[in-house]
């Protein structure tokens, strides 16, 4: 399994029950089939910057942090290289296909970075659909996202 997939479980697993030391998330992890040592997950919590905060029964869990410091495009680097699980064009169109949960946030951010090559995007729960001015405006957009993404 990929890093990117396995931190995308970790979000869900950590916004979805209260884990509150790195063995419960390994071993949570090993009980989905995910075979993980506890070294890999302490480094993904420093890599996710996860933080602990106060749990309803008076300890603490694992969250997600609350916000970043973080340029528009910078966050749309780091969605694009956690999440983006395919992209494809066909002529003025892009689309891209993420995990659960990311299209609303990729369609924002491609929105605030005001690229002059966009008419607009629209997107999903998973999708996001981008319409370029051109399909020329649509091939280099793919190239750039491609980049971002490391792919």
């Amino acid at each position: 399994m990929k890093k990117a997939e396995r931190q995308q479980k970790i979000k869900e697993i950590i916004t979805s029950e209260s884990i509150e030391r790195q063995d419960d998330l390994v071993k949570h992890l090993n009980r989905m089939g995910l075979h993980v040592t506890q070294a890999t997950i302490s480094r993904d919590i420093k890599e996710m910057q996860l933080v602990k905060v106060p749990a309803e029964d008076g300890g603490y869990r694992y969250a997600l942090p609350a916000y970043h410091h973080q340029s528009d495009e910078t966050q749309l680097v780091d969605v694009l290289r956690d999440g983006l699980l395919q992209l494809k064009q066909d002529d003025r169109f892009v689309a891209l296909t993420v995990h659960p949960g990311n299209g609303p946030v990729v369609a924002l951010l491609l929105r605030r970075l005001n690229y002059p090559t966009i008419f607009t995007t629209i997107g999903d729960d998973a999708n996001v659909l981008i319409i370029c001015v051109s399909a020329l405006a649509a091939t280099e957009l793919c190239q750039k996202l491609k980049k971002l993404a490391n792919q």
